[in-house]
């Protein structure tokens, strides 16, 4: 099966990964682009939904509720905290756009239903992760300390010709608290939009074996298995990542012919 997906410029909302239609089991992801002026409903039905703001600014409208003017930013590259609305599951909506917008859309199903939550800037963490060859500026938007249940969402920005996620990881044994089941999505994003990174994804007994070369706009599932990235020079790289599974937060173990490089 081939876990690469690529996303297309389209007006509306565009779902790329869909539960039973692709090799995930838990979660879901689309993008929903509008012009100035241009408004979406959308119903999030039986999943939990996150939508982080890519590009551009909205109102969000929802009951008597209105948020105004969420969104912080042009192009991922230009505030590395991103804003996002979040919505439960059984969840009606209005979406707006004030400018250009671009939404990244992630969504698994969910028993409870909880409240929707405005994610402002300031309640983003920022940590640097890793040390050179393999760093990361990684942000947390949706984890434990929001509303959602199952979801976890953040986005990455991975030092020019660095490798990132590495030592390579996985979490897909119950094995809590060191190791969670979780689906995974990166989903890439380059400056110079030219630019590429190699995303490998394998198990320990050989049965996946793969790498890809991913560009703008394309994106690499991870229903299982080890997963690392490799940015190239000259170009930055970012990816949204989000998982889905019975616990939020990373419970991940490293493969082990490897982990020793973490523990230098």
């Amino acid at each position: 099966m081939n876990f690469k997906k690529r996303y297309e410029k389209t007006i509306g909302y565009t779902p790329i990964c869909r539960i039973g239609e692709c090799s995930l089991k838990r979660l879901e992801f689309g993008i929903l682009e509008l012009e100035a002026g241009g408004t979406m409903e959308f119903d999030t039905m039986d999943k939990e939904t996150a939508f982080i703001m890519l590009e551009g600014h909205c109102n969000v409208r929802f009951g008597d509720t209105c948020w105004e003017n969420v969104g912080n930013r042009a192009t991922v590259f230009e505030n590395r905290r991103a804003e996002c609305f979040y919505m439960p599951r059984e969840q009606t909506l209005r979406i707006e756009a004030s400018d250009h917008i671009k939404i990244a859309v992630c969504a698994t199903p969910v028993e409870e239903k909880t409240v929707p939550q405005l994610i402002r800037e300031d309640q983003v963490i920022l940590k640097l992760l890793g040390e050179v060859p393999f760093q990361r500026e990684t942000s947390f938007i949706v984890d434990e300390r929001s509303n959602a249940k199952l979801l976890t969402v953040g986005e990455a920005y991975v030092t020019e010709g660095n490798w990132a996620g590495f030592p390579p990881h996985k979490h897909d044994v119950d094995n809590m608290p060191a190791e969670c089941v979780a689906e995974e999505i990166y989903y890439f994003l380059f400056d110079p939009r030219q630019g590429f990174a190699v995303q490998c994804l394998y198990t320990a007994d050989g049965e996946l074996d793969e790498s890809y070369r991913v560009k703008n706009d394309e994106l690499v599932e991870f229903p299982y298995g080890y997963h690392t990235t490799v940015a190239t020079p000259g170009y930055a790289t970012y990816f949204l990542w989000m998982m889905a599974g019975d616990y939020q937060g990373f419970h991940r173990s490293s493969d082990p012919e490897h982990a020793w490089i973490e523990k230098r």
